[in-house]
């Protein structure tokens, strides 16, 4: 059973937005959406219309909030698309702390989904390449995490830790299990060496997004008009999250058996993504041809985490969803060349 969503109390709303220069306030509604541990409301008053939100517990380090703020206001001052912060009334701040929460006030912005195409696809990438070329140069004084998808121990250890995450009455014979298990394992391993191989350690590190996919943006008329979520952000080779940006564009699902879901990926999403990217931030031929490698670890990395943990993706069963993405991983290792130059010469 699903936990109940957190709500805000009044008096704790009173007080709370008591710290904001809003006006008159003329409603306020709850807002649920995104987390259920982290309460958000509508709030619109003379000033505007905005999102009020409680950080949830886990997510309110008060040194890793004010990074990502830091991010978001640098953003914002160079006219990225996202919304903007609110501060608070004395001191200008962008949070409010108050009895050990953390409070955010943002402009609500008015957006719909990624509907797929390739316009809205290319707007996309594009936007990511602007993230990445505004933060070149963004420094702060707090470590961010640098961890990724790329190469990680945790990542062969939940690959391996899979075969007894399974439930025993779904479970395939155990040569089938091993034989795929084996083949993610041996794919993980082979992606992971070419993109050593091709010298990405010694590439610069920036500030990336970190979760770059198609929940995090807010589209109208096909175009991104705001980027939300800055919690993962950390300091990678930009190429990281290039990568799994051009997956999480271009991947195909479908219905909940993933046994009936196409191994390929949409080449025209892809190459759309890559080109909207392209268009404000070049990406060189040493990226491109790594970008393939980074997918495949991305998307075992997303896949094995949660099956290693709970024994399911979701409402998925987990050895038909391990089935799928080795079909994937398949595809993109005999497509390699082609991925690599989607943007000509």
């Amino acid at each position: 059973m699903a936990k109940d969503r957190e709500t805000f109390g009044a008096e704790e709303l009173a007080v709370a937005l008591s710290h904001f220069d809003l006006g008159i306030i003329t409603s306020i509604r709850e807002f649920a959406r995104g987390s259920r541990r982290a309460p958000k409301a509508i709030v619109e008053c003379q000033r505007g219309k905005f999102l009020f939100k409680r950080r949830a517990r886990g997510k309110d380090d008060l040194a890793k909030v004010a990074f990502t703020h830091q991010i978001q206001l640098s953003l914002a001052a160079q006219g990225f698309p996202l919304p903007h912060l609110l501060g608070t009334r004395d001191t200008n701040n962008s949070m409010l702390v108050m009895d050990s929460c953390i409070y955010e006030l943002f402009e609500f912005i008015e957006g719909g989904n990624y509907d797929g195409s390739l316009d809205a696809t290319y707007s996309a990438g594009r936007i990511l390449g602007l993230y990445h070329k505004l933060l070149a140069a963004f420094r702060s004084d707090y470590q961010p995490p640098s961890g990724s998808y790329h190469n990680a121990s945790s990542i062969r250890q939940s690959i391996r830790s899979t075969v007894s995450s399974l439930p025993m009455e779904t479970r395939p014979p155990t040569e089938v299990l091993t034989n795929t298990i084996g083949n993610l394992e041996k794919a993980y391993h082979l992606c992971a060496d070419k993109v050593n191989e091709s010298g990405m350690g010694n590439w610069g590190c920036q500030i990336v997004h970190g979760d770059w996919h198609p929940g995090n943006m807010l589209f109208r008329d096909k175009i991104v008009v705001a980027v939300i979520d800055y919690d993962a952000a950390r300091l990678q080779q930009r190429v990281i999250d290039l990568a799994n940006g051009a997956l999480q564009f271009s991947i195909l699902g479908g219905s909940d058996d993933p046994s009936k879901w196409p191994a390929y990926l949409d080449e025209s999403r892809f190459k759309r993504f890559m080109l909207g990217y392209d268009s404000v931030n070049v990406v060189s031929k040493a990226e491109l041809k790594v970008v393939p490698y980074l997918m495949c670890e991305a998307m075992i990395a997303e896949a094995v985490l949660p099956i290693a943990a709970t024994g399911s993706f979701g409402r998925i069963e987990g050895f038909p969803f391990l089935q799928m993405i080795e079909r994937k991983i398949g595809w993109i290792l005999q497509h390699t060349a082609e991925l690599s130059g989607v943007l000509g010469e």
